[in-house]
């Protein structure tokens, strides 16, 4: 490359100036095209550029760091092992697990076919606790889904647009928060029929919130980087921006709190169960402890064995919970890897 080539290169006023008065030789402003020495000749257009062509980094050290904790390791077993009852609750126990089996009061281990004995109706505890399984973990995942859907819509829009949507939809959320969650959820479902479907349907209306303001905090935060400014200048759609740009670097702390989500769907329909606003048809561990509530002093059994369900089965939920929070939180995720 010649002296001339080289100073019109790095004077770049001078060549827009040749270039406005029309005298630029263009043959010998630029380099020829196999001088090795112009790094950025065979650059890709930006505009033409896709979006899967650029390396995205794995999500094998956030899995690396989770299987590292013991805990989250613990309750993801206990979990796993609850779930596969559950479904293998038709094949277990075939019948109706409000069927009566057998004599009334049966205490554990008094008979073989009974391992966990009867309750006051002669049936079989065991099989209400293999079945009660399914309602506890349904209303538990469907309720935290509902949640999360409607949770996260409100709470990207809200984010996302911000002005008038952002205080609109903010004063919802916080009409929704004042009123005491619970004696909301007996309302909706005193309200309907009581069946598996209305307590699931109302403890994801009254669990939306919390979503809804951790979606909006995170879309306040992102929605400004560096990277969702240069989809902006690139012309990207606003549904586009949000489902490939932003969403996905906001679901880490989502993540965490559905598990916890489920937890606390599965004890609120442990309460109702336990009051009595469940579904009569099903059998569910909120169920089983308030109808063996009236003889707890007589046959403790009825009320502790599906209550030690509930227990382990939430413990396993905010184990696995702090699990993934080690794992998808980028400050620990760095002090652990």
């Amino acid at each position: 490359m010649s002296s001339t080539n080289t100073t019109a290169l790095l004077h770049a006023p001078e060549i827009t100036a040749q270039v406005k008065a029309g005298t630029l030789d263009t043959q010998n402003a630029l380099p020829p095209k196999d001088d090795k020495t112009w790094p950025y000749l065979h650059a890709p257009d930006a505009l033409s550029a896709r979006t899967a062509s650029v390396p995205r980094r794995g999500l094998r050290r956030e899995i690396k760091v989770f299987l590292k904790n013991p805990n989250a390791i613990v309750g993801l077993l206990f979990l796993a092992t609850v779930i596969v009852t559950a479904l293998l609750a038709p094949l277990l126990y075939p019948g109706d697990p409000l069927e009566m089996v057998s004599r009334p009061f049966l205490w554990p281990g008094q008979n073989g076919a009974y391992p966990l004995g009867t309750d006051s109706m002669g049936r079989d505890v065991l099989a209400g606790i293999v079945h009660g399984a399914r309602i506890s973990l349904t209303v538990g995942v469907v309720a935290t889904l509902i949640g999360l859907t409607i949770g996260i819509s409100v709470g990207a829009f809200a984010g996302y647009f911000g002005g008038v949507i952002d205080d609109v939809l903010v004063k919802l959320i916080e009409i929704f928060q004042t009123l005491p969650n619970f004696v909301l959820l007996v309302v909706l479902v005193a309200i309907a029929q009581p069946s598996v479907t209305t307590v699931t349907s109302a403890i994801g209306i009254i669990t939306w919130p919390l979503v809804a303001r951790l979606t909006r905090a995170e879309f306040r935060a992102i929605r400004e980087k560096d990277y969702v400014l240069a989809a902006r200048s690139l012309g990207y759609g606003h549904v586009r921006i949000v489902f490939t740009e932003i969403l996905p670097n906001a679901l880490p702390p989502i993540i965490v709190t559905s598990s916890v989500m489920v937890a606390g769907a599965i004890l609120m329909e442990a309460a109702l169960s336990f009051m009595g606003l469940g579904d009569p048809n099903r059998v569910s561990w909120g169920s089983m402890i308030g109808s063996g509530r009236d003889v707890i002093r007589t046959a403790w059994y009825l009320t502790a064995l599906p209550g030690l369900a509930i227990v382990f089965t939430v413990i396993s939920l905010n184990l696995i919970s702090d699990g993934l929070n080690d794992a998808l939180n980028p400050r620990f995720s760095e002090e652990r890897s």
